[in-house]
């Protein structure tokens, strides 16, 4: 006579589908700020890089540039369509090399044996306790300014506020009966960790990923703004915000006050989808 044994599942987080208007609204200004970045040469009315002395300082809503011009003529929509590129991308990058390493640092901690954890915690810990934003700057005077030494930097930062959550929450799901009943079956601590213990992290990472971008652009922004960011003929937000210095202290500050608008309202709408995001995922928590 064969007994049947039923197959074993790790249980799986389910979000609950709520979209408040909030969340709806932050989530169509983001898709609107990335349509204008991927879609910038389709969209953008003039060239970002094209001056015109004769038209510098226009204020907003002139009939040949929507949002006024800088110091030198520049359209500033079409700057901030192209700008939008590299102020997207390096959150981007930031936030999936800080996720990638985190989640291995994480999982090798709770995972590992005694003295891994051990030592895995406490750089975490030394790591966590410099600033992101000092780190980024001492690597850029190694380095140079550009994209992609900070980007590094701040990734390297950011490692350790994601490898302490996926410890935690690694810890908790180790815990369960189901880990015990792979175990005993024969699985590998391997297996059991890449194939069942991963997944349900998804959707917290996720939210915390989307945190963790909003920081991220704020940090680059901040570089660029110093100057130690990405460097002309290339920009971004920040290093637009730096260059209408001059035209703030002419009295005509829009140059400035739209871009920093811009980072101001994507941050918002980042952050508002992530408290979406992790209150979802609580609850979901909650239930299972």
């Amino acid at each position: 006579m064969t007994v049947a044994v039923p197959e074993l599942r790790a249980p799986r987080t389910r979000l609950i589908r709520r979209h408040p208007v909030s969340a709806v609204l932050a989530g169509g200004f983001l898709l609107l700020i990335v349509i204008m970045a991927v879609f910038a040469p389709l969209l953008a009315p003039h060239s970002p890089t094209a001056t015109s002395l004769t038209d510098a300082l226009l204020p907003p809503g002139s009939p040949d540039h929507l949002l006024g011009t800088d110091s030198t003529g520049r359209d500033i929509l079409s700057r901030l369509m192209y700008g939008a590129r590299l102020s997207l991308l390096g959150p981007l990058g930031v936030v999936l090399l800080a996720t990638v390493a985190g989640v291995a640092v994480g999982l090798a901690a709770a995972r590992g044996p005694g003295w891994a954890d051990l030592l895995l915690t406490r750089a975490m810990d030394i790591v966590f306790a410099f600033p992101g934003l000092l780190l980024a700057m001492l690597v850029v005077a190694v380095f140079g300014p550009g994209l992609l030494a900070p980007m590094c930097a701040l990734a390297i930062a950011y490692t350790p506020f994601v490898g302490r959550v996926v410890r935690s929450l690694a810890l908790q799901e180790a815990a369960r009966p189901y880990v015990d009943s792979y175990s005993v079956m024969g699985f590998g601590r391997l297996f059991v960790t890449v194939r069942h213990i991963l997944p349900n992290l998804v959707p917290v990472l996720a939210a915390q990923a989307a945190l963790a971008f909003g920081y991220a652009l704020v940090d680059l922004a901040t570089l660029s703004f110093l100057g130690l960011g990405v460097r002309p003929p290339q920009s971004d937000w920040g290093s637009m915000i730096s260059q209408a210095q001059p035209a703030i202290l002419q009295g005509q500050p829009w140059s400035a006050i739209i871009p920093g608008i811009t980072v101001l309202l994507t941050v918002v709408a980042v952050n508002i989808l992530g408290e979406h995001l992790g209150s979802s995922v609580a609850r979901a928590g909650e239930r299972s």
